[in-house]
C-alpha cells in the first residue's frame, strides 16, 4: 500500500507518520549511497538531497513527475522556470515543487579561457579575471574568464530546473525536509559559504565535533607502524630531522627527468610508494647501530629505487623483472 495514500478530507495518523518518516530512513540505510544520492556540503551538518536520491524516494512512493515548463528568457540569456507536481497512481496530487535555472547563475555565465590568446581576442565587455582564494596551483589566486555562449547551455539550465523542482517536490510531499536539504551544492562556494556563515551567527556557536579516524588501507596499516618505528630509531623525538628525512626519502625523478618533491608527512601515502619509503627508513634504522643483512646473512647497501626491495652488495635482491636486475 502507497504510504503516501490518504482518505480524502482525513489527515494522517500518528502511525501513518511515523511510518513514513522511517520508511525514508530505511531507504536512506538500505539503497542510497552517501555522495551518489546524498551528501554533506561542507560546513553544514545536515545532509543534501541529490537528484538519484530523490528519484529514489519518489519511486518508493510511486509518485510521478509531472514538469510544466515556463520560458523566461530573454535576448542573451535563457532561463526557466519549473513546476513539477507529484502524481500517485490513483491520479491524486501529493504535491508540488518549483526550481529555476539561468545562464546568467555564475557558474553557467563564465567559464576560464582556453589560453592567454583567448582572453586577448575576446571583447572587453565579455572577459574578466576573477579573484579568488590563492591555491597550490594558483599563487594570485586570479583565474582569466570569457563569457559562455548561452545557447549553448540551455539544455543544460532547463534540466538543472527541472532537478530543483524535482528535489523541492521530493521534500514536500514526503516530508524528508527534516532529513535533507536542497541546493546548497548549486550554489557557487563563494555565496554558499557566506549563507553557512549567516547560518552559523544565527544559532550561536557551531557544536565542534571531534573528527572521524580515516581508515587505512591495507597498505597503510602494515607500513605505517614500521615506518614510525624507524624514524624513532633514526632521530628519537627530533621532529623537525624527521620531516627532513622524510622529504629527502620521498622525493624521485620520473622517467621524463621531473623531479617530484618529497613529503614530509608520511600518512600522505600509499602502495608502493609507501612500502618503499619503509624500507629505505628501516635500511637507515639498521645502519645506524649495525650494518644490516639480508636473510640469507648478505649484507644490504641499498633499496631499489624501481622496485622498492633490499639489494646486497653483489647487487642481486631485484624482483624478478626489476631493469636494475644484475644480469
Amino acid at each position: 500500500m502507497n504510504q503516501l495514500a490518504v482518505i480524502e478530507n482525513q489527515p494522517l495518523t500518528k502511525q501513518a507518520v511515523v511510518a513514513q518518516k522511517r520508511l525514508i530512513q530505511e531507504v536512506m540505510k538500505a539503497v542510497m549511497k552517501e555522495g551518489i544520492h546524498y551528501g554533506i556540503i561542507p560546513g553544514c551538518k545536515q545532509n543534501s538531497l541529490y537528484k538519484p536520491g530523490s528519484e529514489a524516494i519518489l519511486s518508493t512512493f510511486r509518485i510521478a513527475v509531472e514538469p510544466s515548463v515556463e520560458d523566461l528568457s530573454s535576448r542573451d540569456c535563457f532561463r526557466y522556470r519549473v513546476s513539477a507536481r507529484g502524481v500517485l497512481p490513483s491520479g491524486e496530487i501529493v504535491g508540488c515543487g518549483i526550481g529555476e535555472c539561468s545562464t546568467d547563475e555564475e557558474k553557467y555565465h563564465w567559464r576560464g579561457s582556453v589560453n592567454d590568446k583567448e582572453f586577448e581576442a575576446t571583447p572587453e565587455d565579455r572577459r574578466r579575471i576573477k579573484y579568488g582564494r590563492p591555491t597550490n596551483w594558483n599563487k594570485e589566486g586570479e583565474t582569466k574568464q570569457v563569457r559562455t555562449n548561452p545557447a549553448d547551455l540551455a539544455n543544460t539550465v532547463l534540466k538543472m530546473a527541472k532537478k530543483r523542482a524535482q528535489i523541492d517536490l521530493t521534500l514536500t510531499a514526503t516530508g524528508a525536509s527534516d532529513c535533507f536539504t536542497q541546493d546548497l551544492e548549486d550554489l557557487p562556494e563563494e555565496i554558499r559559504d557566506e549563507l553557512v556563515g549567516e547560518q552559523v551567527q544565527k544559532q550561536g556557536k557551531p557544536e565542534v565535533s571531534q573528527p572521524q579516524a580515516k581508515k587505512l588501507t591495507e597498505s597503510q596499516a602494515e607500513y605505517f607502524p614500521r615506518v614510525k618505528a624507524a624514524l624513532d630509531t633514526i632521530h628519537g623525538t627530533d621532529v623537525d630531522a624527521k620531516k627532513a628525512t622524510l622529504k629527502e626519502q620521498t622525493a624521485f625523478t620520473t622517467k621524463d627527468g621531473k623531479d617530484v618533491e618529497g613529503v614530509e608527512d608520511y600518512r600522505k601515502l600509499d602502495g608502493k610508494r609507501l612500502e618503499i619509503l619503509c624500507h629505505k627508513l628501516e635500511v637507515l634504522a639498521k645502519k645506524k647501530d649495525e650494518k644490516p643483512i639480508t636473510e640469507d646473512g648478505s649484507p644490504v647497501i641499498d633499496v631499489c629505487e624501481n622496485c622498492g626491495e633490499r639489494i646486497n652488495e653483489d647487487g642481486t635482491g631485484h624482483l624478478e623483472g626489476c631493469s636494475n636486475e644484475v644480469v
